[in-house]
């Protein structure tokens, strides 16, 4: 791609990286210059975006409707899956499961709710009175 072809489009990232592309120069010898994306990307993107932000509305009714606990919510706030979370709080993967569980959750000691609640940067008032509003 010639440096003059370079796409700059906007997109949602734009403040946060750039992408790194090979270019060929005027004088027909290759560099790296920055790209801040392109359309394609940033379409991708949108839609990612868009489909994370159907998930937490979905998680929050979930919360209201008492289906799912507050964690459910937070680890996808987080854009965090059950396998990221496991690695993180160092509870398994079955145990956690149960917590999304608003029964289970209203039984787990301070202890652990100051675990999630400190991996979803939040405090353990926040993580029990969440209730999908």
């Amino acid at each position: 791609m010639k440096k003059s072809d370079l796409p700059q489009d906007k997109s949602a990232l734009e403040n946060f990286t750039k992408e790194l592309c090979y270019v060929q120069n005027e004088d027909g010898t290759y560099s790296t210059e920055l790209s801040q994306g392109w359309d394609v990307k940033k379409a991708a993107l949108d839609n990612a975006w868009e489909d994370i932000n159907d998930q937490l509305e979905l998680a929050k009714e979930e919360v209201k409707n008492g289906t799912k606990s507050p964690i459910y919510y937070f680890m996808l706030k987080s854009l965090m899956d059950l396998q990221i979370l496991s690695a993180y709080s160092g509870f398994m993967k079955f145990k956690i499961k149960r917590h999304f569980k608003p029964k289970n959750f209203a039984k787990l000691n301070d202890q652990t709710l100051n675990k999630y609640a400190t991996i979803f940067e939040i405090s353990v008032e926040e993580l029990k009175e969440y209730k999908g509003e």
